[in-house]
């Protein structure tokens, strides 16, 4: 039975070839992997979960859990990753739209999410770091060998929960094409080979790491050092055996505060991607003056995974995302009426291609608003292109805030910040900030005599929305800036903290 994704993965490498290597120094092969994945496979199907039914999964980055993301695209159902960052409050969310029939879970949450899963029709199992669960512990005593749902290319693989500015996430339909397509376009672009080893320190919750990283790395038969975290030390250790590193600009900041990173250091390593989030070209400079290495950007984003790489060979130009994938169409257009604009003109970016997503989970209103006529995805990101053909990205036509990496919409943390006693009312912005691209900054209007500060607000938010969402610095004014018709000038707010975080 053909399974669209999982049959490229499986032709990708012979048995014996190396996949995965861990800090701790555990080890699987290609083969070992199937096996393992099957394993948890016929685990997922003993649990009932069936052909295109969800299965979220909410735990810590592990081997294991990268083959329970293999292991769902075998039994044919739809991955749902969620940030491990995510409260019991913001889960409830996601459960409740998502209506798994399975929701993955370390071990010491088990018994608070269990009630959340019931109530959607799903049932509960558990994965820890280290091996252990109720998951893996029923995978063991089953058979490696599973026989593969049967998927099409237009079947849905995974639903990523995606921000925006209004309401809450919204569920990218990703279908088996999707991944496969936009994986393949990335290997041959940059090149990838089953000689290749990346150092993989990204998160597996979130595109980046889990689709860009992983499936390139899978489709190329190359192995990985696969790590918790990123640590700028361990990075460099690492890269006398490694080829590639995939990151955020937050980890050549980092690198690049280190005594140890230097020619030398580097000369074993092929190629430096670095995405999610803008890249400054200051970092970019001062990365290729110390090390000869010219870092390469691309710019995607949930719903279309990767749309434009700086080239492999030729100039990767600093501030810019280089030129459309293979297969992928990108025009520049004016926002109101959607029609192409020249080159050198700003409009709203949008796209077109086997990469683009299926729609909005139980949301066509609004998948239908996303697309227009001709099949173009509007991505709500503003950019031009120049007259050599690379693509700038300059600003969102949403307030999405970006900051490591992470999508944060400005919406829910004001809803949190304004139901707190002694606040009018708030708006969040994202301004420039050294390590994070983006720092979440909140700028709030207090009550007349409300004597509300900086440490209360924040102490509030701390179990009420995921670390990455909270606020660096609250900030207090007498009124919002706004204009004519009422509505806040964030745009104002912006350029008043711009330097907030400098220095």
């Amino acid at each position: 039975m053909a399974n669209h994704l999982f049959d490229a993965i499986r032709a990708a490498a012979p048995s014996e070839a190396a996949f995965i290597e861990t800090a701790e120094g555990r080890s699987w092969t290609y083969g070992e992997m199937i096996a393992f994945s099957g394993r948890l496979a016929g685990a997922l199907r003993q649990l009932g979960v069936l052909p295109g039914e969800r299965m979220a999964v909410q735990v810590e980055k592990s081997p294991e859990a990268l083959m329970l993301y293999l292991a769902c695209l075998r039994v044919g159902a739809v991955y749902l990753p969620l940030n491990t960052a995510y409260t019991l409050a913001e889960l409830d969310y996601f459960l409740g739209d998502a209506t798994p029939r399975l929701v993955v879970v370390d071990p010491t949450q088990g018994e608070s999410v269990a009630g959340m899963a019931k109530a959607c029709g799903g049932t509960v199992a558990t994965m820890d770091a280290a091996g252990g669960g109720s998951l893996l512990a029923l995978a063991a005593g089953l058979e490696a060998d599973f026989v593969d749902a049967e998927r099409g290319p237009d079947d849905l693989a995974a639903i990523l929960y995606t921000s925006g500015t209004t309401g809450r996430s919204k569920g990218a339909m990703l279908t088996h094409d999707n991944l496969l397509s936009n994986a393949l376009a990335l290997r041959d672009h940059w090149r990838f080979t089953g000689a290749d080893r990346l150092i993989h320190a990204l998160p597996i919750f979130h595109t980046h790491g889990l689709f860009v990283a992983s499936n390139v790395t899978l489709l190329s038969g190359a192995s990985m050092f696969f790590l918790p975290r990123f640590d700028a030390g361990e990075a460099l250790r690492l890269m006398e055996r490694a080829t590639v590193l995939m990151g955020v600009p937050t980890f050549y900041v980092r690198l690049l505060q280190h005594p140890g990173l230097t020619r030398e250091a580097t000369a074993h390593m092929r190629l430096f991607v670095s995405g999610s989030a803008p890249l400054l070209a200051e970092t970019h400079r001062s990365f290729s003056d110390r090390t000869g290495h010219a870092i390469l950007e691309r710019y995607g984003m949930t719903e279309t995974n990767m749309n434009t790489s700086n080239p492999y060979d030729g100039d990767r130009v600093a501030g810019t995302v280089g030129f459309p994938l293979p297969g992928v169409l990108l025009r520049v257009a004016d926002p109101q009426t959607g029609k192409s604009l020249p080159d050198g003109e700003t409009g709203m970016i949008e796209v077109k291609g086997p990469n683009v997503f299926k729609g909005y989970w139980r949301m066509p209103e609004k998948t239908a608003a996303e697309f227009r006529m001709d099949g173009f995805f509007i991505t709500g990101d503003l950019g031009k292109i120049d007259e050599r053909g690379y693509v700038h990205i300059v600003g969102r036509g949403k307030d999405l805030v970006i900051s490591g990496g992470y999508n944060i919409y400005p919406k829910e943390v004001e809803m949190e910040i304004d139901a707190m006693p002694g606040v009018v009312e708030s708006a969040v912005i994202g301004v420039p900030h050294p390590d994070f691209g983006e720092g979440v900054t909140a700028v709030v209007v207090r009550a007349a005599g409300a004597a509300l500060d900086e440490p209360a607000v924040l102490a509030a938010l701390q179990n009420r929305l995921a670390r990455y969402k909270q606020p660096k610095r609250v900030l207090f004014v007498e009124d919002l800036p706004r204009n004519t018709m009422g509505k806040v000038q964030k745009n104002v707010l912006r350029e008043t903290y711009a330097d907030i975080y400098k220095g």
